[in-house]
């Protein structure tokens, strides 16, 4: 094993160590102090006691969903980065979000859904005719869609659909009620059904993408480069949309919206193994969940007893990391 290498495995490692102490804190700290102890016995040997009941039947669900959405929104974003050469790309930019965000509101106000897991299956669908719209608008006209078209694309479909998601709650005061719920983006809440219901699209998206990592890293030299490469551009692009459409939709419709994950975690991963996918994606999916759960457990302890929602504090945390990416020039073109 060469010295890159090497190092790229140790961060690899070290991604994954991250992801158990989020994990055991996540476990552990909230309105309820749990000693690490007491988690431990309680996830390997039951028990009947206050603390082992809180652990679960609240927090492993809670936690097990924290780590699917993160790992599934970090490597949407790397995925969209990758495939629009944007490296500001991501699911909630380019409208993908805010189509599962339609599906709910829908579902809400015309169909009479009003539960959680109800919502899972509207959101997984709004998202991808949001995605299948965005791609079909980018690839018309003459050059297909190109990287620029489909950001284009993107931004135009997530205004639209945020002013229709408008239009429905401000003349339906229920379904506003309903949907702000869902929309602050929270996995508070969330029982272990949901993760039943969006662990299979997981799966697929991220099997799907790790695929695909030799055509990402043909992709980000060029197209005429990818193309001299053997690589079939315009089916790379399709099978990186659809991914990261599987990836969003199930994370969206397990949580709500939450920002800034799909865009932070695949710099922070970019600058610990460089652009190479083949480390990228697992290094990405490890430290997404990472943010979600340190940003929830945050959540949980700044106005305790009360909750500060998840995506929240991504926001918080995100938009300073967004300034200082444009002050050291990360997104240059």
């Amino acid at each position: 094993m060469s010295g890159v290498a090497r190092r790229r495995f140790g961060w690899l490692v070290a991604t994954f160590l991250l992801l158990s102490m989020a994990v055991l804190l996540s476990l552990a700290v909230g309105s309820r102090a749990v000693a690490p102890s007491v988690v431990w016995d309680a996830l390997l040997h039951g028990g009947d006691s206050a603390d082992a009941q809180v652990v679960r039947s609240l927090r492993v669900p809670r936690t097990v969903i924290g780590v699917m959405v993160g790992a599934a929104l970090a490597v949407a974003g790397t995925v969209l980065q990758g495939v629009t050469r944007n490296p500001i790309a991501e699911p909630g930019i380019l409208g993908i979000s805010q189509g599962a965000s339609m599906g709910v509101v829908c579902a809400i106000a015309f169909l009479g859904v009003h539960s959680l897991t109800g919502y899972v299956w509207y959101a997984f669908v709004g998202a991808g005719v949001a995605a299948v719209l965005i791609y079909a608008v980018a690839s018309s006209g003459r050059g297909g869609a190109s990287p620029v078209k489909l950001a284009l694309a993107g931004a135009a479909m997530n205004a639209f659909l945020a002013s229709l998601i408008s239009a429905i709650l401000t003349t339906d005061a229920r379904a506003l009620d309903e949907f702000r719920f869902w929309d602050v983006g929270s996995i508070s809440g969330r029982d272990a059904t949901i993760a039943g219901q969006v662990w299979p699209f997981l799966l697929a998206g991220l099997l799907l993408v790790l695929a695909m990592a030799r055509g990402l890293d043909a992709l980000a030299l060029g197209d005429d480069i990818a193309r001299g490469l053997g690589r079939n551009v315009a089916l790379l692009r399709a099978t990186g949309a659809l991914g990261a459409t599987v990836l969003t939709g199930a994370a969206v419709a397990a949580a709500g919206p939450i920002a800034f994950i799909g865009l932070a975690v695949p710099h922070m991963a970019r600058a610990l193994v460089g652009p190479g996918h083949r480390w990228l994606l697992p290094v990405a999916a490890l430290l997404g969940p990472v943010m979600v759960l340190l940003a929830d457990v945050l959540g949980r302890v700044v106005v305790r007893p009360a909750e500060v929602p998840v995506a929240v504090m991504t926001a918080l945390a995100g938009v300073p990391f967004l300034i200082v990416l444009v002050r050291r020039k990360a997104v240059a073109a």
